[in-house]
């Protein structure tokens, strides 16, 4: 696998927690996973084993020398290129939100990297790709080493986590990263003028997957498919979605070490001490009947935070409690700022990522709220199910997949009235306290483990393997 982020080494969103788990998962069904990563200044990497002290590379004009060294977590073995001019930096991909101008050659060698780790330290029946990051790789294995036997029958799998990242670059810079110009057309890396990673590896690779079947639906349509839709649908043949796991031992109520109190779907007591918990420490008033509608989020327009400034005002007449975490847009934190000055015993907001609060949130609240305009897969409405907190959804991509009408409450318009419409029908609902904890049990008895995810990448690669 390729990647440019993964748990617990580097994060900054979802992809980080499929390469964290995900790996782990195939190596307990018999797989041999080896995970290739660039060694970011950030990484927390404790202790590490340099297994190559000097691996030239090049991409085209520009030749570096990379080290590479090997951390083993749970069975996988997670190696991180070491090349300082590119990833010695204080950010991973940017710094104070301006991209690194030379991210194309930054993320190419790491590329390069992977296929030369494939030649001399582990040979794969499979590559698998995770975003555009890595979306250089079918390219160069179909085209600049087409003719090396090392990689003769070697099969490519790309996964899209967002449709919305594509690695675009202006045209010039196919020479820069040492790509054919043959290549550089309507059926190869060219889109609207400029070269784009994400859609090289789309065309290169022999499967493409998502991380949800609905998401690889939608981005076959105009309203979904960021310019993609058509390049999707002629490919479609080898497109399909496999829903995104979560770590059920990070993210279990049982056993959370971050949570004040522990509960069950069979004892619920210690939900109730959370949520007195997260009330105290969120600084709003103590009504334990009152229900708490908890947010975790990057805040950004992707996330539907334009539909909550709609409805904001109107929840300020309900009888219910929002406590919110996150960062992002400018606009969305000054809006959590207004509505807590406005209204401070309905509204409470914490900026920046917190990993011990979230896991609160995620216990100490009887409601969970994602309005997104779209998601791949997400991971909270998951987490929230677990933890007996019901999720309120837009019905897009993984959330429509993993949430029904018996465990919570979706809205398909992307409007403020549909959102206010399901926020009303679970507020209704709160007031059957014995129908409501039978859905609540009804959540945390879902199993979203990696176990049924891994099953089916393996039966992919098992598929592109066979002669």
């Amino acid at each position: 696998m390729v990647a440019s982020e993964a748990a617990p080494f580097v994060k900054t969103g979802g992809l980080a927690d499929v390469l964290g788990s995900l790996p782990a998962a195939l190596v307990k069904r018999g797989d041999d996973v080896v995970v290739v990563l660039p060694r970011y200044r950030t990484a927390l990497i404790d202790t590490s084993e340099r297994i190559w002290h000097e691996m030239p590379l090049s991409v085209g004009p520009h030749h570096f020398t990379a080290a590479i060294d090997q951390v083993n977590r749970q069975g996988v073995r997670y190696l991180f290129v070491d090349c300082p001019p590119l990833y010695d930096r204080p950010g991973i991909y940017n710094e104070n939100n301006v991209d690194y101008p030379d991210n194309h050659i930054r993320f190419a060698l790491l590329n390069q990297a992977a296929i030369g780790i494939a030649r001399h330290i582990f040979r794969p029946d499979v590559f698998h790709a995770h975003d555009w990051q890595a979306g250089l790789l079918a390219p160069y294995l179909r085209s600049t080493f087409s003719g090396d036997p090392t990689f003769f029958g070697s099969k490519c799998v790309l996964t899209i986590h967002n449709l919305g990242y594509q690695g675009n670059f202006w045209a010039v810079r196919m020479q820069e990263v040492g790509l054919d110009p043959v290549l550089y057309h309507t059926e190869g890396l060219e889109f609207t003028g400029m070269i784009s990673f994400l859609k090289g590896g789309i065309v290169f690779s022999d499967a493409v997957t998502t991380v949800s079947p609905t998401y690889a639906r939608e981005i076959q349509t105009p309203e979904y498919g960021f310019g993609f839709d058509g390049l999707l649908r002629s490919r479609s043949y080898k497109l399909r979605g496999i829903l995104n796991g979560v770590d059920y031992v990070e993210w279990n109520p049982e056993t959370d070490p971050l949570i004040p109190a522990h509960f069950s779907a069979e004892d619920l007591r210690g939900k109730a001490e959370c949520k007195r918990h997260l009330l105290t420490e969120m600084g709003l008033p103590s009504d334990p009947e009152r229900p708490l509608i908890g947010i975790v989020s990057r805040f950004a327009d992707q996330k539907g935070f334009d539909l909550v400034a709609e409805v904001g005002p109107q929840l300020a007449e309900e009888d219910v409690a929002l406590a919110v975490l996150g960062s992002g847009e400018k606009k969305f934190e000054d809006m959590f700022h207004e509505f807590s000055a406005a209204w401070p015993d309905k509204f409470t907001v914490r900026i920046g990522y917190d990993n011990a609060l979230a896991h609160k949130i995620e216990a100490g609240s009887d409601m969970f709220l994602m309005p997104s305009r779209y998601e791949p897969c997400g991971l909270n409405q998951m987490f929230s199910l677990r933890y007996g907190t019901v999720p309120i959804v837009r019905a897009t991509g993984g959330l429509d997949d993993s949430v029904d009408s018996s465990t919570g409450f979706k809205f398909a318009e992307y409007s403020p009235e549909a959102l206010a419409g399901a926020i009303g029908e679970a507020l209704q609902a709160w007031r059957s306290r014995d129908a409501w904890t039978e859905r609540m049990r009804r959540g945390m008895a879902k199993d979203f483990s990696w176990e049924a995810s891994a099953a089916e990448y393996q039966r992919l690669y098992a598929e592109l393997a066979s002669p």
